[in-house]
């Protein structure tokens, strides 16, 4: 089998993530020591796996350092400002990550395909947003622009799979299930919003999803290694031994409940 194609299994997964793990976290270390101000963004397909890769990326970092957004649909006074407007309230401030699981390309995504924005929006969008993305990056933002790709039998393998399995039905919605007839429209939405909005200071990085765990690993390798040397050293703390015997916990006013039976 070629190795390119060749999925890997749940252990071989675990064992090679868990040195990038440990990267990440020296990233975010060095992040907090020198300010520096990270964005992430996660695009592509329903079902092509952003939240698993932002879980990925996140799952060992301070969550009062690496948030995530996930922005629901505008609200009417949101409709109304400038389209930016909202995204920037969730920028980083400095020593911060930001994961965006889905961003301001909305609008040369979803909102195209589905018919929430007009062609003249859609249009200023692609015009203004490398205009908007040098203005970040020429104040210091870190900016990594990901596009998450799966094929459509893929996508409908999962999209079954979230209406079969109780655990992963509240990620589907009425707009997945209507999107899942314009596969080819969100193809040519996708190449306009390269076209126009890949820039050599922002540039987008396509990751194959169609296997979710390679994708990860892939995309995880890739955004460490267009970091900056991230070495860091921990901070160092004395740890003398406590003095005396050591207390178990004790309880007047309130008893905890009992411990889960394991039978």
């Amino acid at each position: 089998m070629d190795d390119s194609t060749r999925k890997i299994g749940r252990k071989d997964y675990q064992k090679l993530l868990e040195p990038m793990k440990r990267e990440l976290v020296g990233a975010a270390r060095w992040a907090q020591v020198t300010g520096a101000r990270i964005v992430v963004i996660f695009e592509g397909r329903d079902t092509a796996g952003k939240g698993g890769a932002i879980k990925a990326v996140s799952g060992q970092l301070n969550p009062r350092q690496c948030r995530t957004v996930a922005l629901a649909a505008p609200s009417e006074r949101e409709q109304g400002q400038w389209y930016f407007q909202r995204y920037i309230t969730h920028l980083p401030t400095r020593g911060e990550i930001v994961l965006f699981d889905r961003s301001w390309y909305n609008r040369a995504g979803v909102e195209r395909v589905m018919g929430y924005a007009s062609e003249a929006q859609v249009e200023a969008f692609l015009r203004d947003a490398p205009v908007f993305e040098h203005m970040l990056i020429a104040d210091g933002i870190l900016l990594f622009k990901y596009w998450l790709a799966c094929d459509q039998d893929k996508q409908e393998e999962r999209l079954a799979e979230r209406l079969e399995d109780p655990l992963k039905r509240w990620k589907l919605s009425p707009v997945d299930i209507a999107a899942r007839e314009k596969y080819a429209e969100y193809t040519r939405a996708r190449e306009a919003m390269l076209k126009a909005t890949h820039t050599t200071e922002a540039p987008w990085t396509l990751v194959d999803f169609n296997d979710q765990r390679r994708g990860r690993l892939t995309l995880i390798r890739d955004l460490l290694d267009r970091l900056p040397d991230t070495q860091c050293s921990p901070p160092e703390y004395e740890f003398p031994p406590l003095e005396g015997k050591l207390q178990p916990e004790e309880f007047g006013f309130i008893q905890p409940i009992p411990p889960f039976p394991l039978s």
